[in-house]
């Protein structure tokens, strides 16, 4: 294999760049996903987070991907509003600001006013884009399938697989409009988290129209207005919302960064660009809970076993190394802890780095989430450096696993389930009847070796089919549980 690399780089070398040519390779790629364009950059953003798959300086040299793009003229922003909203979308707007508010790798966001006086932010999907995205991911796909067969160990199909899922929804601005409508039913009961209202009527597949949020961004020099007590509520807010969004919803934010975060009224927090998310299923949810849970409480021990739980094994992993090395990785961390050096964020990417080695590997929604930790972080520092971090996440989660197992929820839960079980409940007498009718006609059948073996066959299945009635009489779903358990039990003694 590494005379074939060697010739395959002797054979490409006249075609590369020049002024790449001498580059170290992480350099090369992150500058080769800089030409290819927006889709390329996105990617190389995404593949930043996977250090539990790729080499940490390759994953430290993707972190340098430039996050601005040049701005598309106002004109061109123009026709695409003519396009999705008429020739006539003046009529809407009493102004559009022609300086843009930013320009990302997708779209380009614009102030405006409704005829109302609405304040408003038009997002608009730069022209080509979608066009350019979709044939992109085609393309990735058979290069993931190649590379798959070159670099198995790094998973390429896998990344480029995930990557593309994600980037295919956002450059749909329907699905964005949807995640804000979601995020904002979460959180209603939560006055102090803000998302953006969404102006449906004036929303297509590449431009949405929502509501402006006014206020600070995190590190700006306005930050230094702020009080003691209201940082204080920022940083709990902050924690309470992100540990909600991860832990309690299995809906959160997959693209958080303080760009993304807007301080409103000195007193309040807001999430904007809603177009990638990440999702929990409900086990997966649980699982989360209970690491993050040990992870807060100092339970290295229930950590490792979680984090386990939340990983698959690739061939020739070693699961049972990979748990041991966490483990003592982990015990490393809570004894820097105690000199103010700790970041949950950065323990659990570690945690997750060192599945590369194990060919343990993690879902990218688990990537995803340590990016939000790290941004809770970063900020959360910003407001008080002197934040303890494990300590305000405690509270926090804790309000989640009490919400969790009160008996409002796990009465929900039972409501969920309950077709089901209303289903066992009801065929639960012919289940009883058919393996009573086949217990009757296997002691027909059988021929036991000794009398007493026959005694003993006869006591067993004897008490079992009493222990069995008596469940049914009882009756509730613990008890029939009871019931078909002790006929299993009959017919698998009466086989032998």
């Amino acid at each position: 294999r590494g005379l074939l690399a060697r010739f395959t780089s002797f054979l490409i070398r006249p075609f590369v760049k020049r002024e790449l040519r001498n580059l170290d390779f992480p350099v090369q790629l992150r500058r080769r996903l800089e030409m290819l364009g927006p889709t390329y950059i996105k990617l190389g953003q995404i593949l930043a987070l996977r250090r539990d798959i790729l080499p940490r300086i390759i994953t430290d040299e993707l972190n340098n991907l430039l996050d601005r793009l040049p701005e598309v003229p106002f004109d061109a922003i123009e026709e695409i509003l003519r396009e999705q909203l008429g020739k006539n979308y003046k009529d809407y707007f009493s102004e559009v600001n022609i300086k843009p508010l930013g320009s990302a790798s997708i779209a380009q966001t614009h102030y405006a006013e409704l005829t109302d006086g609405t304040q408003v932010v038009l997002k608009i999907m730069k022209p080509g884009i979608r066009d350019t995205v979709l044939t992109d991911i085609t393309l990735l796909k058979i290069l993931g399938f190649f590379l798959n067969t070159i670099i198995p160990q790094y998973q390429p199909r896998r990344l480029i697989r995930e990557f593309c899922e994600y980037t295919a929804k956002e450059v749909d601005f329907t699905n964005e409009a949807d995640n804000a409508d979601t995020f904002a039913t979460n959180f209603e009961d939560m006055e102090d988290v803000i998302f953006p209202k969404i102006y449906r009527e004036y929303c297509t597949s590449e431009l949405i129209c929502m509501q402006y949020l006014e206020g600070i961004k995190p590190g700006s020099d306005e930050m230094e207005e702020l009080t003691e007590q209201q940082k204080e509520k920022l940083v709990d807010l902050g924690a309470a919302s992100i540990i909600r969004m991860l832990y309690k919803d299995g809906f959160f934010h997959a693209d958080l960064h303080p760009g993304n975060l807007i301080i409103i009224d000195h007193s309040k927090v807001g999430f904007i660009d809603l177009g990638m998310v990440g999702r929990f299923e409900d086990h997966t949810r649980r699982n989360m809970l209970y690491y993050f849970h040990a992870l807060v409480t100092g339970d290295i021990p229930g950590a490792t076993r979680y984090l386990g739980a939340l990983s698959s094994l690739g061939p020739d992993g070693n699961m049972d190394e990979f748990q041991r090395s966490a483990s003592d990785m982990l015990r490393r961390f809570y004894q820097h802890s105690a000199l103010g050096d700790f970041s949950l964020g950065r323990m659990i990417l570690e945690s997750m780095s060192l599945g590369a080695r194990f060919r343990v590997f993690f879902p990218v929604e688990m990537t995803l989430m340590v990016k939000a930790l790290v941004t809770f972080e970063g900020v959360g520092t910003m407001l008080n450096p002197k934040i303890d971090i494990p300590a305000v996440s405690r509270k926090h989660v804790n309000d989640i696993f009490k919400d969790q197992f009160s008996p409002t929820s796990l009465g929900k839960e039972l409501m969920r389930g309950l077709p089901e079980l209303v289903d066992m409940l009801v065929r639960s007498p012919k289940i009883v009847a058919d393996g009573l009718r086949t217990f009757d006609e296997s002691m027909k059948q059988s021929h036991p070796r000794s009398p007493l073996e026959g005694l003993r066959s006869s006591i067993l299945a004897g008490s079992c089919i009493v222990g069995a009635v008596i469940a049914l009489v009882q009756g509730g779903a613990w008890y029939i549980w009871l019931s078909l358990l002790l006929i299993g039990v009959i017919l698998a003694f009466t086989r032998k």
